[in-house]
């Protein structure tokens, strides 16, 4: 039988902990915002994350049924602070449906990519530019026809 080994997302150079708050302990970028009826291309903004940040596949996304009609999508991704990163709206995921009740979903689209560190999530980014990434969403595909919540839990750990 095969064993077939992880691959460890994570610096050598910062294998041990020194205490709580420091390397792998694991943070949350959580946020909450209550989204009345929105034209497509509406944006929200969740927070902040360190550019090292690297984003663990427990990462959630929870909401409302924000469509009576048509089927409004959201994309999750990152935007530059101070120019530091050319803006990626979907870099984290696309399409997730904001038209089902109660729907709990991944926030990293492609497992392959749990485990990087944020900047490497934005296109053509090849070193971390150091600083932080707004973590936004954006409306796409229809309009959001009803009132309703939208829940990030975006969990992370830094180098």
């Amino acid at each position: 039988m095969a064993d077939n080994l992880a691959t460890q997302r994570r610096s050598a150079a910062n294998l041990v902990v020194g205490g709580p708050g420091d390397a792998y302990s694991v943070k949350n970028l959580s946020a909450t915002i209550e989204l009345a009826a929105s034209a497509s291309g509406t944006t929200v903004t969740f927070g902040r994350i360190p550019s090292n940040a690297r984003i663990l596949g427990s990462s959630r996304l929870y909401n409302d049924d924000l469509a009576t009609s048509g089927s409004p999508t959201l994309d999750i991704g990152l935007i530059a602070v101070n120019s530091n990163i050319t803006d990626d709206p979907d870099a984290i995921n696309d399409g997730l449906a904001l038209s089902s009740a109660g729907s709990d979903v991944l926030v990293v689209k492609d497992a392959a990519n749990v485990g990087l560190p944020a900047w490497d999530f934005v296109n053509a980014q090849t070193s971390d530019p150091g600083g932080e990434f707004i973590v936004r969403g954006v409306v796409k595909d229809a309009a959001t026809t009803a009132t309703g919540t939208i829940t990030l839990d975006l969990y992370y750990v830094v180098d």
